[in-house]
């Protein structure tokens, strides 16, 4: 799985691991820290989500331009810094007014902009490294590693906000409510703000978790400077790149922007994790867990259940029959040490509306190894199965995704009747399958979409075709508001309805151009 990797890869998806901690830490409190600040309804607080959300998926598209010319490299150290004043901005405690929106607008701004700098532009470095014959193969697999990487990252922020908000609701004698008006009547107000205090300081969070990727990153430098390399450089320099006519060129940019106009969709679906299905979790989801279920909401018995995956799997795998029993003791260490902090939690033990997020990242971490093997076995038989293929069964399999909330949702008072109020009923194994199924989706959908746009793109326009690929995040992203600012409108059922129904149909398009689009990229 590792094996054979150039070594600047581990750099990259380190130094993207760190950034997308902070990122996921800010991203699991956001829409409650605007509701406890500013007291905005879901509507509104979706709104403002979704379209931070399009802003930072959006600008690698600029991002990109800007790399094609001066380099992916300065692209990636300039956004750090931006990011960095970003999340201190957003890290400073104002008041719950005018001033205070205004410096949240702004922070919000320099991360929008720091990102658009940096994310796409890391992982065109990335490509590039399989540019070079020797690891062309490995491609696929590679992404699939970064991208587990990554939720590395993502899986213990919803954890970190957990323990940041809870930490300072009782430095002032509170614990978290979603019914307070009920609660604390009188002590409302002091409630919130003690609550949003404690949102602010996650964002302090991604402050120091961004200084280290930037440590890594120049750090461990000289692993991929020889990738740092754009067309118009390479010309005047020994690296090799593809030379391509017009109508090659032509073909394949249209290939990426036929893929780009379906995964809006997907995306649209997916981003639901941080409005629709927190709103969900919060109105209508049980949030105390009990005998197995606490197990999913201890991160460190899914951190080393993760680990443990990928030590059976060395186990296994390794040629040398050493190497496999240590492999072996370590899982079994590994699996033992998270049954023991299981068994050590409270029955039932309290949780929060943000904590379902690291499910979605723990099963990306713990998934990724099965995938690949499963994927690299159909190969390994000549049935290997191309990336829009997956791109196609992705679709559909986030709408069997949302099948599952709507089948929690049947019998459930509608948001529009239930008001303020809660209607805690459902367990939580509900939302668990909704996300472990959209994370199969995922997985299919998302690291060979990038894989795929690293190979097709024109050598001129890696940058740009890169930030298109988040410019259609982008669109998605904003396009997920539409569940939000239906919440308080129509029935569950329909709004889950309309996101199946996007699903399939994405999918049977992206099925009726499979043989274009594979030949295009043949």
């Amino acid at each position: 799985m590792f094996e054979g990797q150039p070594k600047g890869l581990f750099a990259l998806a380190l130094a993207n691991t760190g950034e997308r901690f902070g990122y996921y830490t800010m991203l699991a409190i956001f829409t409650l820290f605007m509701q406890a600040k500013f007291g905005w309804t879901e509507a509104g607080a979706g709104q403002i989500y979704s379209i931070f959300l399009a802003v930072v998926y959006f600008s690698p598209l600029i991002g990109g331009m800007i790399a094609d010319k001066i380099g992916y490299g300065k692209c990636v150290a300039i956004g750090m810094m931006i990011m960095f004043l970003g999340y201190l901005g957003l890290a400073i405690p104002t008041g719950a007014d005018t001033s205070g929106m205004i410096a949240m607008f702004a922070g919000l701004l320099c991360v929008s902009l720091g990102t658009g700098l940096f994310k796409g532009n890391l992982q065109v470095l990335v490509g590039n490294l399989y540019d070079d014959p020797k690891y062309a193969a490995k491609r696929d697999s590679a992404f699939s590693l970064f991208y587990m990487a990554i939720n590395i990252g993502a899986m213990f922020a919803p954890s970190m906000a957990n323990a940041i908000t809870n930490a300072y609701l009782e430095k002032y004698g509170f614990t978290y409510t979603a019914d307070y008006l009920a609660v604390y009547g009188d002590k409302a107000d002091a409630y919130l703000e003690a609550l949003y205090g404690g949102y602010g300081l996650c964002f302090g969070v991604a402050c120091v978790s961004l200084v280290i990727s930037a440590l890594i990153y120049f750090a461990c430098r000289s692993w991929f400077k020889h990738a740092d390399v754009t067309a118009a450089q390479a010309k005047d320099s020994a690296v090799v790149v593809d030379n391509l006519t017009p109508q090659q060129t032509k073909d394949r940019i249209n290939a990426l922007l036929l893929v780009f106009a379906v995964v809006i969709f997907f995306w649209m679906v997916f981003h639901q994790n941080g409005s629709a299905l927190t709103f969900f979790a919060n109105k209508y989801t049980n949030l105390s867990a009990g005998g197995a279920l606490r197990f999913g909401f201890n991160i460190f018995s899914l951190a080393l259940t993760a680990v443990a995956i990928y030590t059976g799997f060395a186990a296994f795998q390794s040629k040398k029959g050493s190497t496999r029993a240590i492999c072996g003791v370590i899982t079994l260490a590994l699996l033992g040490g998270a049954y023991a902090l299981y068994a050590g939690m409270a029955d039932p033990t309290a949780i929060l509306p943000s904590d379902f997020q690291q499910f979605n990242p723990f099963f990306v971490v713990a998934l990724t190894p099965f995938s690949m093997l499963f994927f690299g076995a159909l190969a390994n038989k000549g049935r290997e199965v191309s990336a829009p293929a997956r791109i196609a069964w992705g679709m559909l399999v986030a709408g069997l995704g949302f099948g599952v909330i709507t089948m929690a949702s049947v019998g459930l008072t509608s948001p529009m009747d239930l008001g303020t109020g809660t209607q805690n009923v459902l367990s939580p194994s509900w939302l668990i399958s909704t996300y472990f199924t959209l994370t199969i989706a995922e997985l299919l959908l998302s690291p060979m979409g990038i894989s795929f746009v690293s190979k097709v793109a024109p050598p001129k326009y890696k940058g740009l075709m890169m930030g298109g690929w988040f410019a259609a995040t982008a669109i998605g992203n904003y396009l997920s508001s539409i569940p939000s600012m239906l919440w308080n409108k129509i029935p569950l059922m329909y709004n889950w309805g309309i996101l199946i129904t996007l699903c399939v149909l994405s999918a049977v398009v992206m099925f009726a151009l499979l043989k274009k689009l594979n030949k295009m990229t043949a």
